[in-house]
């Protein structure tokens, strides 16, 4: 019973996530409708998919105010980069494969490349950064910095014909996002299954006040379910916990990352697997699989960097302990080794069919046991900490 409710209350999120994230892209993507592809894609595609991250990461480090809030959202923004890029891809092929839409799935192996070299590279930096004993307001700033870096580097990195076309405005008309499925659902029940579309839209033309309407409930209810889903995370971390109304209960007694690192990142991806296996079965396999190494740049980046800008800001620098700087460099170099993992199963061969979707579910797999062991204090898992620990401490600034 001690981790039940909060579990529940984490499986609630799951659904809210993916349902006020649906009403979120619908908006943005209306409010951004004459933005170029390539800019509506670098700014309000990647705010509206990594939106739980940050409101996450956000919630850790504000209720929490030390570098264990910053922990648990290194643990979700890591973890979210690990479930992205394994699960996501695999379950997406492995869907249209069931469903006998095609036997492999081939995706760029040019934007695999520039997007998995540039995670790596930006997974490196962080290292680098986070190894010191305090962080404060310019850490934020520089990994802001990177990501705008990364989106300068992929305009740049295109033809001269293809920036141009890029930059044109598309001047979509508001006719164009008519659904013509919309009137077909009742107001009350599009209510209560939270199809916020149908609710700020309903029967009329989508327009400014009401994309921006649906735009600014779709972000407080991500928000609010968020700050529950750190609440639920924290509880499991914690050697007992109080639910108002219901007494106490016993938690796991572990690091609050480890929760974060599994639980916290599912939740919080729970939306892009949806979206991603969708885009399968339309047959943008490119989508499906290549977005994932390009919405974790953002995650890894923006997701931590905002927060913790904010954070230190208001409040000053996070001291950080050893033990702490030697958790959080753990992790994200386990990160970037399964992330050059991923990569290379990526680009070896040129496509991704039942047997690659299954290394990946398995090294995920594998991932989540060793986290599993690590909370536990199994010897295993230790020693492989302890190697990762070494190696990180030859990029240490302190």
């Amino acid at each position: 019973m001690g981790i039940l409710i909060p579990l529940i209350l984490i499986a609630i999120c799951c659904l809210v996530i993916w349902r006020a994230g649906d009403g979120f892209m619908v908006a943005s993507e209306y409010v951004g409708r004459n933005l170029s592809d390539g800019v509506r894609g670098a700014t309000i595609n990647a705010v509206a998919s990594s939106m739980p991250e940050v409101f996450t990461s956000l919630f850790f480090l504000f209720i929490m105010k030390d570098a264990e809030g910053f922990s648990g959202g290194i643990g979700t923004t890591a973890g979210s980069a690990i479930f992205n890029s394994m699960v996501i891809p695999a379950v997406a092929v492995l869907a249209v494969i069931g469903i006998g839409l095609t036997t492999k799935v081939r995706a760029s192996k040019k934007v695999m490349l520039r997007d998995g070299i540039s995670l790596l590279i930006a997974e490196l930096l962080f290292i680098v950064l986070i190894s010191g004993s305090v962080l404060d307001w310019y850490h934020g700033l520089m990994l802001m910095l990177i990501y705008v870096i990364y989106i300068v580097y992929m305009f740049w990195s295109m033809d001269k014909s293809k920036r141009e076309e890029l930059l044109e405005e598309t001047h979509i008309t508001e006719e164009q996002f008519e659904d013509p499925d919309r009137k077909q659902k009742n107001f009350w029940l599009a209510l209560i299954t939270l199809d916020l579309e149908r609710v700020f839209i309903g029967k009329r033309k989508i327009n400014d006040f009401n994309a921006w309407s649906l735009l600014i409930f779709a972000t407080m209810c991500i928000a609010a379910v968020c700050y529950l889903l750190v609440l639920a995370c924290e509880w499991i971390g914690h050697d007992t916990y109080e639910v108002p109304f219901l007494g106490q209960f016993e938690g796991l007694g572990i690091p609050v990352m480890f929760v974060a690192l599994i639980l916290a990142s599912a939740a919080s991806s729970f939306p892009d697997t949806i979206i991603s296996i969708k885009d399968a079965q339309k047959g943008q396999y490119d989508d499906a699989i290549s977005n994932a190494l390009g919405s974790n740049i953002f995650d890894i980046c923006f997701a931590l960097g905002f927060p913790l800008f904010l954070f230190t800001l208001i409040y000053g620098p996070i001291p950080m302990s050893q033990e702490m700087v030697d958790l959080s460099g753990e992790l994200r170099f386990l990160l970037w080794l399964l992330t050059a993992a991923v990569l290379l199963i990526f680009v070896a061969g040129g496509y991704i069919g039942r047997l690659k979707a299954s290394l990946l579910l398995g090294m995920y797999f594998l991932f989540v046991l060793y986290v599993v062991g690590r909370g536990a204090g199994n010897d295993t898992a230790q020693a492989i900490a302890d190697w990762l620990v070494s190696v990180v401490r030859l990029f240490s600034l302190s």
